[in-house]
């Protein structure tokens, strides 16, 4: 056996801080950021923006769920809890027909096992003039409704789900809510 020298030690002391770091990396980053709230408040009536000129104003009691929350310029989504109520929006760029673009939502939909949709599409617009087509659907212990919008050269999906009892209770402000989604276009 021979001696270790001062440089195999500095070598040995750097390679464990390095693993130190990486192991609270790889184990602390997570752990904090699991110990933050994913909800955040929301003024119920201010606009708030989702992407690309599009807003929405949330409905009274929303929140903010960061986990499903996904800002951009050109595409991005929001998605709001009103207790266990899910009310999500998402724009993103579309060049079909507004049927099209129902019919796709329609059919992301139904790809989710168990989820189907029930009854037939009717129209709908919202309080800026959108022009759009609704239905609704149903998964085990859930119900749902979803809308799809064209808006200059985009999409505006919104799928509202939650227990029946809860959404029937959440489901006139989640609408009025939807009612103020509003699309200026941007330069």
């Amino acid at each position: 056996m021979g001696w270790v020298t001062r440089r195999q030690l500095m070598n040995l002391l750097g390679a464990f801080t390095v693993t130190l770091v990486l192991a609270g990396l790889a184990f602390g980053l997570p752990a904090w950021d699991r110990s933050l709230p994913a909800d955040r408040p929301v003024s119920a009536g201010t606009p708030y923006r989702i992407t690309a000129g599009v807003t929405v104003v949330p409905p009274p009691g929303a929140v903010l769920d960061v986990t499903g929350t996904r800002p951009g310029d050109d595409q991005g989504s929001v998605l709001f809890r009103i207790g266990p109520v899910r009310y999500a929006i998402d724009v993103q760029p579309f060049d079909g027909t507004l049927a099209m673009a129902a019919t796709r939502l329609r059919q992301r939909i139904t790809g989710t096992p168990g989820y189907q949709v029930t009854g037939g599409q009717f129209a709908v617009a919202t309080g800026t003039g959108l022009r759009g087509l609704q239905g609704g659907y149903t998964a085990p212990g859930r119900g749902g409704r979803y809308a799809a919008y064209r808006a200059g050269p985009l999409t505006i999906e919104v799928t509202i789900s939650g227990a029946e009892l809860d959404l029937g209770r959440t489901l006139p402000a989640i609408e009025a809510s939807a009612r103020t989604i509003r699309y200026v276009g941007t330069a």
